[in-house]
């Protein structure tokens, strides 16, 4: 087998450097580590493949986004002379916080104990504060294949729902097919992800992977265009709380020195004021829980819907038209934004006990999230009809409790998404910048809240939450959920495919590349059309 050697030399025993960016705390860690494939995935491992990731921008993306699988990397409110208040001296955390955060979420009892698969001897250097009596890394405990797909299915199971009836309407029903492709896509190129990850176990993170495949140019480009996908998240999730809290108090105004603010301003103000205090946390634990138990929250909303519709008697009605081609692309972006989570994926593989059957909880949970998707869209098209709205709670009856609760959930959910989801962009920033301002807690301050106001001009700028998901499904999902595994997997595994497998993966590249581009403009096109 061909070695590939990335960046520098490396030894027969895979010695991984892992550097801390810190130039007086490093530590070099060896790592030996077996894979065992028993989902019948092809051969793809690479002994001899070595990422040296220790030095390339953004070396905080995995930690961040552990938060996302309920693992929070760190532990203090932003106070300047916290060990932890740069992005690089977050990564140096004692051992037994290290060992605390990355315990699963739902705890797991067995009659028999775990035996480890790999140990991780750590050699730290003179300059290490760590006490010797923790000289010792103790074993993280992983989680089980049931706390795995529970974690897939929250991360694919977001305010992409809401729109599912909008989507349906727009593409007809005959789009439902749509939504079951893109599922089988985005499915297939997580598979394609996991074989990147087993390729290495220097491979730990999505830039790692972009790394492995094009070098520290691609993991920059990788890293570049994930932090967006996060950013814009982060938009469509104040956009979101606007919308439904406007729908609450549709008769606020203030008429103030000549302006009037309508009750949409009104409530992005608001909404900005209650989230800001958010994002100024390090103690991102509590919010972590509370976000993994989103799927609890969706089920909630899914069931105030069916409540209107059935005990409420909004009813069912038949209708709608089978297929509206023009509208087709809108369908595409919408439909595209729901199987957006590729960017966690790989911290889901490594978080596994079993990582070997990743391929089964990408199943599971994409079957699971599709047939919730589906059944929601059809729902709430034949009770709302051509008057559905970008968000079916916007349609929903304001008199009956069944609503209020809906759309109160809607509001109150994004408050810890949004934080969870901004962190990430913060700390890639701050890697950015000089190493005296990266300890400053003013200088974290100040980033985080202007990234707060900058979400608020560009919702009060485009407001427009169906247009803005589109557009994010149909050009970020399309790059990071089918381009870039594609791509990436070619490189990785240059000369070990068959021509069939090439060709099949050559289609799936030039069907994200169609959709992201005719997507891509008729989103624009939308957004100028409704600003005009």
């Amino acid at each position: 087998m061909a070695k590939i050697k990335m960046d520098e030399e490396f030894g027969f025993d895979r010695a991984i450097e892992v550097g801390t960016d810190d130039e007086e705390n490093e530590a070099e860690t060896y790592c030996v580590a077996s894979t065992d494939d028993d989902d019948g995935d092809d051969d793809t491992h690479s002994d001899d493949l070595f990422v040296d990731s220790s030095h390339a921008w953004p070396q905080t993306f995995r930690k961040s986004m552990d938060m996302f699988t309920g693992t929070p990397p760190s532990k203090s409110f932003l106070t300047g002379n916290s060990a932890q208040s740069s992005p690089y001296k977050r990564s140096q955390l004692s051992i037994q916080e290290e060992f605390f955060l990355t315990q699963p979420l739902i705890p797991e009892t067995s009659d028999k104990e775990e035996v480890p698969t790999s140990t991780l001897p750590v050699r730290l250097s003179a300059t290490t504060s760590l006490n010797s009596s923790f000289s010792e890394l103790p074993q993280q405990q992983k989680c089980s294949f049931s706390q795995s797909v529970l974690n897939a299915i929250n991360l694919l199971c977001g305010i992409g729902i809401l729109s599912t009836p909008y989507a349906l309407k727009s593409g007809g029903w005959l789009s439902l097919s749509i939504l079951l492709i893109l599922g089988a896509i985005t499915c297939f190129t997580g598979v394609l992800l996991k074989r990147c990850l087993e390729s290495s176990p220097s491979l730990k993170s999505y830039p790692d992977i972009g790394q492995a495949a094009f070098g520290v140019t691609g993991r920059i480009c990788i890293g570049a265009v994930l932090y967006v996908e996060l950013y814009s998240s982060c938009v469509e999730y104040l956009i979101m709380m606007c919308d439904n809290l406007s729908a609450l108090y549709p008769d606020a105004h203030v008429d103030f020195a000549g302006m009037h603010l309508d009750s949409y301003y009104i409530c992005a103000i608001i909404s900005t004021l209650v989230i800001l205090p958010t994002v100024w946390l390090r103690d991102l634990s509590l919010l972590a829980y509370i976000s993994v138990g989103g799927i609890l929250a969706l089920a909630l909303v899914v069931v105030c819907l069916l409540w209107v519709g059935v005990v409420d008697g909004v009813g069912f009605h038949p209708g709608g038209s089978a297929l509206n081609f023009p509208n087709l692309p809108v369908t595409v972006g919408l439909f595209g934004f729901c199987y957006g989570s590729h960017s966690v994926f790989p911290n889901v593989y490594s978080a596994m006990n079993e990582p070997n059957r990743f391929s089964s909880v990408l199943i599971i949970s994409f079957v699971t999230a599709g047939l919730l998707y589906m059944g929601v869209g059809i729902c709430g098209y034949l009770m709302f009809g051509e008057a559905i709205k970008s968000q079916f709670t916007l349609n929903m009856p304001a008199n009956f409790v069944a609503s209020k609760i809906a759309s109160w959930t809607v509001v109150i959910t994004p408050i810890t998404k949004y934080a969870l989801t901004l962190t990430p962009v913060a700390y890639g920033i701050e890697e950015l910048l000089p190493s005296a301002q990266q300890e400053s807690h003013t200088v974290s301050i100040f980033i985080r809240t202007t990234l707060v106001i900058s979400t608020l001009v560009i919702t009060l700028a485009v407001p427009y939450f169906d247009s803005m998901m589109a557009l994010i499904g149909s050009f970020l999902v399309m790059v990071v959920a089918i381009i870039f595994p594609c791509i990436c997997y070619l490189s990785i595994n240059q000369g070990r495919l068959t021509k069939s497998q090439i060709v099949v993966i050559i289609f799936v590249i030039l069907s994200g590349v169609i959709c992201a581009i005719v997507g891509t403009y008729s989103a624009i096109c939308d957004i100028m059309q409704k600003r005009a």
